[in-house]
C-alpha cells in the first residue's frame, strides 16, 4: 500500500510542476495578471472539488460537513489562504526565476518545514522524530537545490 501512496505523492509533485507552468501561461495570455490567473485556477479547482464532494457524499453528506464549519477555530481555515498564496506565488515566480528554480526552492521549503512539523508535532500533527539518516537526506536534497540553483556559476568560477 505504501508504494501506491508514494506513487500518488510523486504524481502530486508532477501536478505541481505542470500546474505552475499552465498557470504561468494563463497569466501571460491574459495580460500578465498573476492574481487573475490564480483566481481562475482556484475557481476551476473549486468547481472540481465541489463535483467530487457531491459525487462522494451527495448533498446530505456535504450539508453535515458544512454545518460543522462554524464551530471550527479560525486557524483551521488558513489552508485556503496558504493554497492561494502558493498558486499566486507559482504564477508570479515561474516566469521570473524559471520553473526549475521555483520547484527546487518549493521542495526545499516543503522539506525543511515538513521535517519541523513532523519532528515537533506542530499544527496538531503526529510526532515523527527526524532521525540522523533523514536529516542527512535533507542535507543532500539541500545540496542538490544549491547545485541546481548555483552549479553553473560555481563551475564557471572554478574553470576560469
Amino acid at each position: 500500500m505504501n508504494l501506491i501512496l508514494f506513487m500518488v505523492a510523486f504524481c502530486v509533485g508532477i501536478a505541481m510542476s505542470v500546474q505552475a507552468a499552465v498557470n504561468s501561461q494563463l497569466a501571460h495570455a491574459i495580460g500578465a495578471n498573476s492574481v487573475a490567473a490564480a483566481l481562475v485556477s482556484f475557481s476551476c479547482g473549486t468547481v472540481a472539488l465541489l463535483a467530487m464532494a457531491l459525487a462522494k457524499d451527495g448533498f446530505g453528506g456535504l450539508g453535515a460537513t458544512l454545518a460543522a464549519l462554524p464551530s471550527q477555530p479560525l486557524w483551521k481555515f488558513a489552508g485556503g489562504f496558504l493554497g492561494a498564496a502558493f498558486v499566486f506565488g507559482t504564477v508570479f515566480l515561474a516566469p521570473r526565476i524559471g520553473l526549475l528554480s521555483l520547484i527546487v526552492l518549493v521542495i526545499a521549503g516543503q522539506l525543511f518545514t515538513s521535517m519541523a512539523i513532523d519532528h515537533f508535532g506542530l499544527i496538531h500533527m503526529a510526532t515523527r522524530k527526524v532521525s540522523m539518516v533523514r536529516l542527512a537526506g535533507a542535507v543532500v536534497v539541500a545540496l542538490g537545490v544549491a547545485i541546481t540553483l548555483f552549479g553553473d556559476r560555481i563551475v564557471a568560477t572554478i574553470t576560469r
